[in-house]
Parts: structure tokens; C-alpha cells; sequence
């Protein structure tokens, strides 16, 4: 079983940097929730889209090189499987072909009306994984 990809452009901000010089290590987060939901938002059925909200549950963030204010960060979005209301993603954040970040994630999908969990339907998560 293959996954639809998707590359998130990130950009970096004055505010996004540290009294090191580089990109603040809680950025990530944002930058992964962002790069998540765009993916959703991307392949997803508009219907799904307005009815369907997404929690993160976990991220497990390894971080391999700092991230500067001019540089072009790319994220890569990858699910990597859907179960019941659960998904799994996997996210590599990068600078050309240095690696910046590796995520995993898990994000539990709630309907936007009740905020309760909801299973995604197969035709749903059949636009996601082939």
C-alpha cells in the first residue's frame, strides 16, 4: 500500500529565531501541525475537510541540523497508516537535501461538530492511501 505525499513549503520568520541564531526548537510543532492539516486539506474530500477536525496526540521529534532565517525548508508529509479515528504520519523537514527534522506523529480525527472521535471511512481514506 503506497500514501499520497505532499510537500509543505515552511517559512521561516524573525520571530521564529532563538538567542542562538537558529530556528526555535517549538517551531517544529507548528511547522508540523501546519504541514499535517495541508496534507488533510490537500487530499481529502471538501466535504471531509469541513467536517472532520484533526488532534495531535504525539510528536517525537528528531532534530538533525539548526535551521537559519534565510533558509528554503521544505516538509515532507507522508501517512503512513489509518486506524479507526487515528492517523499516522511521518514528516521530514529539510534544507535542500539536508535533513533539518524527523517526525512522527499520531493525530486523532474528531468531528467538527461534537469534537468527539470519529473513525475515517474507507472512501475517505481511500484518497489517502492507494
Amino acid at each position: 500500500m503506497s500514501t499520497n505525499k505532499h510537500q509543505h513549503p515552511i517559512s521561516i520568520l524573525p520571530r521564529d529565531i532563538d538567542f542562538m541564531g537558529h530556528v526555535n526548537n517549538a517551531n517544529y510543532l507548528t511547522w508540523v501541525q501546519d504541514a499535517v492539516i495541508a496534507h488533510w486539506e490537500k487530499f481529502a474530500p471538501s466535504e471531509a475537510v469541513t467536517t472532520h477536525l484533526w488532534v495531535a496526540l504525539k510528536h517525537e521529534i528528531t532534530y538533525r541540523k539548526p535551521a537559519f532565517l534565510e533558509d528554503d525548508i521544505i516538509a515532507d508529509v507522508l501517512l503512513e497508516k489509518i486506524h479507526g479515528a487515528r492517523a499516522f504520519y511521518q514528516t521530514v523537514i529539510r534544507r535542500g537535501e539536508d535533513v533539518v527534522a524527523e517526525i512522527t506523529s499520531s493525530w486523532c480525527c474528531v468531528c467538527a461538530d461534537t469534537q468527539r472521535p470519529v473513525r475515517i471511512a474507507k472512501d475517505i481514506s481511500a484518497h489517502f492511501l492507494k
